[in-house]
């Protein structure tokens, strides 16, 4: 038996037991965080670039690709290192940081969807009060919470999941740190001052989505009664990729947290974490470029003159 206190490191599940499979999935895993920085990085430089894109909506897609990158390179990067070096270590501090980072970035993820739903139910639903609403000051103010909500979250969950006495071993049965990976190690019943924590997360979750859902019903609501087909497409368009971003964001989450333990198994796990912490980051700027004309036209113009000056 033995304590967090005597634990140096953990034992993160291998990807793959033979050579071969893991350097394929070194190059997977290497191709998607690339088309994830690709994307992100462009979002993040036309918006920053672009004034015309200097808009409630735009700002918050921003600190979405942020949180995206942040989301991606706090997981990934330690995968691809085990496969490619054939290891499975991560110290107790790293796991500890990474498991924080991660659950910031993927709380703001999550409290950011749920502002720029708010944003388009006020451009929708109250479109003039969006001024008032949405103004610059008070998106600064919204996304300044959302950040800081995911802060104090990852912080409460961290320091309560670490503060456990770790009893069975040091083998997590994930690519990355995860809480429940670590509180399985953890001794009999000291998971219960998780408990506490967690459901003031879920609550707090749990509103974020009631939330989500009331605006989508008033925002449906609202487009089915413009006259033109044409304002409806327009509405259409501009809530379809959220909605998208959304549901992929909540589905895998959702079913990665709340799967029944008899029908879990270690491959199984590892793909529907993948599916929520890697594929996301990677999709999410393909989705909102898709549809978005304004934001290809400044992403186009962007690399144009990068190329042009070189």
């Amino acid at each position: 038996m033995s304590n967090s206190s005597s634990i140096r490191h953990f034992l993160l599940l291998a990807l793959a037991d033979t050579r071969q499979l893991q350097l394929l999935h070194f190059c997977l895993l290497l191709g998607i965080s690339l088309a994830a920085l690709l994307g992100n990085g462009l979002i993040i430089s036309a918006v920053a670039c672009g004034h015309h894109l200097h808009t409630p909506m735009f700002f918050f897609l921003l600190n979405l690709a942020l949180a995206d990158l942040g989301s991606i390179c706090t997981t990934v990067p330690k995968a691809m290192h085990n496969s490619l070096w054939d290891t499975s270590n991560i110290s107790y501090t790293g796991c500890a940081a990474q498991l924080f980072f991660f659950l910031v970035f993927l709380s703001a993820e999550y409290f950011l969807l749920t502002i720029m739903c708010y944003n388009r139910y006020v451009s929708i639903c109250k479109p003039l009060h969006y001024g008032t609403l949405l103004g610059s000051r008070a998106c600064a103010h919204m996304a300044a919470a959302a950040w800081a909500s995911a802060f104090l979250t990852a912080l409460m969950h961290t320091a309560n999941t670490f503060s456990l006495p770790l009893c069975h071993g040091n083998a997590l049965g994930q690519f990355f740190c995860e809480i429940p990976q670590i509180l399985k190690l953890s001794c009999s019943k000291s998971y219960l001052r998780e408990l506490g924590p967690l459901l003031g997360s879920v609550f707090l979750f749990f509103s974020c989505f009631v939330f989500i859902v009331f605006s989508y019903v008033r925002i449906f609501r609202a487009v089915l009664r413009i006259p033109s087909e044409q304002g409806r497409h327009k509405a259409f368009s501009t809530c379809l990729p959220h909605l998208a971003v959304v549901s992929l964001f909540l589905s895998t989450g959702i079913y990665a947290n709340l799967k029944s333990p008899s029908t879990s198994t270690p491959s199984l796990d590892v793909v529907v974490s993948v599916l929520y912490s890697v594929v996301p980051p990677a999709l999410n700027p393909l989705i909102y470029s898709l549809r978005n004309q304004e934001l290809k036209s400044a992403v186009w113009r962007l690399m144009t003159g990068c190329f042009q000056k070189h």
